[in-house]
C-alpha cells in the first residue's frame, strides 16, 4: 500500500512540475532553470560531503546538463548581444568548475558555481519586478 502511495505522489507532483512548465512563459522558465541548478548543485555538495559519490555524480551531471543544454542554449546572442556573449561564457565557465569538482572530489568549485547561480537568479528576477533589463554587475572575472 505505502509503494502504490508514494507512486501516486510521485505522479501527482510529475503532473504539477509539468503543468507548471506548460504555463509558464520564456522570463519565468529561465527561473525554473535556475532553481534547478542551484538545488541540483546543492545536492551535489550534500552528496559529497556524505561520501555519497554515486548520487554526487548524478547531482552534478544535473547542474551540468541545466546550466549548458538549458540556460546556454536559451541564449540569443542576436538579441542579448555583448550581455548574452557575457553568460555564454560564464555558463561554459561553470560547466568546466562542475567538471573539476566532479573529477577532484572538491566542494569549492560547486560553491563558487552556486554563488554564480544565485547572483544571476537574483538579477533575473529582478527582470521580472521591473519588466526591463537591469545592468548585470558579475562580479566573476570571466564575465568581463
Amino acid at each position: 500500500m505505502y509503494t502504490q502511495s508514494r507512486v501516486a505522489a510521485n505522479a501527482y507532483a510529475n503532473v504539477g512540475l509539468e503543468t507548471g512548465v506548460v504555463a509558464a512563459n520564456p522570463h519565468q522558465l529561465i527561473i525554473m532553470l535556475y532553481e534547478g541548478a542551484e538545488l541540483s548543485v546543492r545536492m551535489a555538495i550534500r552528496h559529497m560531503n556524505e561520501g555519497d559519490l554515486v548520487k554526487k555524480s548524478a547531482a552534478i551531471t544535473k547542474a551540468s546538463t541545466i546550466i549548458l543544454e538549458g540556460l546556454r542554449t536559451a541564449l540569443d546572442t542576436r538579441q542579448g548581444g555583448k550581455l548574452a556573449m557575457q553568460l555564454d561564457a560564464l555558463y561554459d565557465y561553470m560547466g568546466k568548475r562542475l567538471m573539476l569538482a566532479h573529477l577532484k572530489n572538491q566542494t569549492e568549485p560547486l560553491e563558487e558555481v552556486l554563488g554564480l547561480l544565485r547572483e544571476l537568479h537574483d538579477a533575473w528576477k529582478q527582470i521580472g519586478i521591473t519588466g526591463q533589463s537591469p545592468a548585470v554587475p558579475l562580479q566573476h572575472p570571466i564575465a568581463a
